[in-house]
């Protein structure tokens, strides 16, 4: 059974310090008719209503960071454990808000249980891989049948060097067929939600063509898949603007619509953590430019190309079906720990709460 939550201030309770009141400028509001704004969040959103007043003012949709995701739903074979994804369910719903399912079909051996390939002391045949596997996605989307928006129902396939799929126990024992059966039995399990597949890089060159391959073969065979997610995880000074273009031309001419679907700009650099080999790494570990806080012409800077990059949404709205920031605010997202500890400043929202310049410009753009 859902667990209903209903976002009320209790006594003694606040929104963070500064943020913005409920009569400020709304993203959702100003979104509207272009395409759904929305974020990922923490599991324990309905244990934290200190950040309930700024989420559901700017947001409509909500993906939880990770309890859908394989591994915590079904640990070990035939044990399901729903009990922060039921939360999770009924608080966005008490709250009018979407929710997408994040994800049933992880294509990494190291995010997906594993058990799942194994079979005793053997590989998993196909046909045992692939039973589980609807197994597995006959109960999860099966539960939340009507109740979610979207399913990111493949996650992060393609390989990101010469090869086409990443390898796996999933391409391994399966080849494409996992993917074309995974959106099958998504559609057969919720027909009532769009179903995504999801990935990074791929609005650059060479994993485009990739996906686009991919997509085609799917349309072609009328397997039910309806959008492509880009995560959008970007840089300061590094956003492939032209890149993205093409790629949401490329999904236009295919009939396919585009979420994107864990939106960030990171203003302290991470692609220098994998350079040369990672010879700086012991350097960068040690690296944190911006814990006292971001300088005005960084913020300036992001600001900017957050205006341009949603332009570039707008132009672009009758293809686009979400934009998902990943993380509330500053304060809690991902971008502070990965690849190495560090006070980011990525998200629209400062550690309090308040709008920062990309706010602004954001705001600007949709208008």
């Amino acid at each position: 059974m859902l667990v209903p939550f209903v976002v009320t201030l209790l006594a003694g309770d606040s929104p963070p310090s500064g943020a913005a009141p409920n009569t400020a400028a709304s993203l959702r509001e100003a979104a509207a008719g272009l395409f759904t704004v929305g974020v990922g969040i923490s599991d324990r959103i309905p244990q934290h209503p200190a950040d309930w007043p700024l989420l559901t003012r700017h947001f409509s949709a909500v993906t939880p960071e990770n309890c859908l995701k394989p591994n915590p739903v079904q640990i070990a074979e035939g044990r399901f454990n729903f009990t922060l994804a039921d939360a999770f369910v009924g608080f966005a719903a008490s709250n009018r808000l979407d929710v997408v399912g994040h994800c049933l079909v992880w294509a990494k051996d190291d995010r997906t249980p594993p058990w799942f390939f194994r079979d005793g002391t053997n590989a998993a045949s196909r046909e045992l891989l692939l039973a589980r596997m609807k197994t597995h996605i006959d109960t999860v989307a099966g539960r939340y049948r009507g109740r979610m928006a979207m399913w990111d129902v493949v996650n992060e396939a393609l390989d990101d060097g010469t090869n086409f799929l990443r390898a796996s126990g999933w391409s391994a024992a399966c080849g494409e067929e996992f993917i074309s059966r995974a959106f099958e039995w998504a559609h057969a399990a919720d027909p009532g939600a769009l179903l995504v597949y999801n990935d990074y890089n791929n609005e650059l060159p060479g994993k485009r063509e990739k996906q686009m391959r991919l997509l085609q073969a799917l349309r072609e065979r009328r397997v039910p898949v309806h959008a492509v997610g880009l995560q959008g995880h970007y840089e300061l000074d590094r956003i492939p603007f032209e890149d993205i273009e093409e790629m949401l031309r490329a999904a236009r001419g295919l009939g396919l619509k585009v979420v994107v679907s864990e939106l960030d700009i990171d203003v302290v650099q991470r692609w220098q953590w994998w350079a040369d080999g990672g010879k700086r790494r012991e350097e960068l570990a040690r690296f944190d430019p911006y814990r006292h806080g971001c300088p005005p012409e960084i913020l300036e800077r992001q600001a900017e190309q957050y205006g341009r990059l949603f332009r570039l949404f707008r132009k672009y709205a009758d293809v686009i079906a979400r934009v998902s920031f990943w993380n509330l605010h500053d304060g809690q997202s991902w971008l502070n720990h990965f690849p190495w500890e560090r006070a980011n400043h990525p998200l629209l929202f400062d550690r309090t709460g308040r709008p920062k310049p990309a706010f602004d410009a954001v705001m600007s753009a949709l208008k």
